[in-house]
């Protein structure tokens, strides 16, 4: 098992932990950013449970754990369905790919015909201008969702931005977190009335 399904998994049976510590599930949901997340008793049971990821403890800055970390706490549910936008070329290509954190907020909800996220709150999330203005929009994002949200997806996706946000942008726009963003968002089909 690779380094990386090892922390997926980690992710998603430390999300499932949290169902049975509602007490640390709720410091984390009252944190108004990620600077408030790293002075909570369940930021810290956090990094012991993914402390035997050596590569992710030590590559990840503390503040993207924090932002993490929080992020997951306000998920209900890891949601893992179908992505909308990616077909399988030929039967032997992986029949189904799981939708993306951006695929979802443009997925319309059961029963409703309109994208969860609007596309200026989708463009205001992309160009958050900083760190905690970033983890307020990322947890309306949830919000929205109804706390439905692909778990591995978000994790991968706010270390992606942090990346991108302390570094300068690599000159392959394909490989910025906004590009593929739009790409996710953008691609899925819009419900016929």
């Amino acid at each position: 098992m690779s380094e990386f399904e090892t922390m997926e998994k980690r992710l998603q049976a430390w999300h499932q932990w949290l169902d049975d510590n509602r007490g640390d599930r709720a410091r984390l949901r009252r944190a108004e950013g990620p600077e408030d997340i790293l002075l909570t008793d369940a930021f810290f049971h956090f990094l012991e449970w993914l402390k035997p990821s050596q590569e992710w403890s030590e590559k990840t800055p503390i503040l993207v754990k924090a932002c993490i970390a929080g992020a997951l706490a306000n998920v209900k549910n890891d949601k893992q369905m179908p992505s909308r936008i990616y077909h399988s070329k030929s039967k032997d290509d992986d029949p189904t790919k799981i939708a993306s954190f951006a695929e979802q907020l443009a997925t319309p909800l059961e029963g409703k015909n309109k994208a969860p996220m609007s596309e200026l709150r989708f463009q205001q999330l992309q160009k958050s201008p900083t760190v905690d203005d970033f983890y307020r929009r990322i947890i309306r994002a949830i919000r929205l969702l109804d706390g439905n949200v692909n778990i591995v997806s978000l994790a991968k996706d706010i270390a992606h931005w942090h990346r991108e946000f302390e570094q300068p942008l690599g000159r392959n726009p394909a490989k910025r977190l906004a590009v593929r963003w739009a790409t996710d968002y953008f691609s899925v089909p819009t419900p016929k009335n």
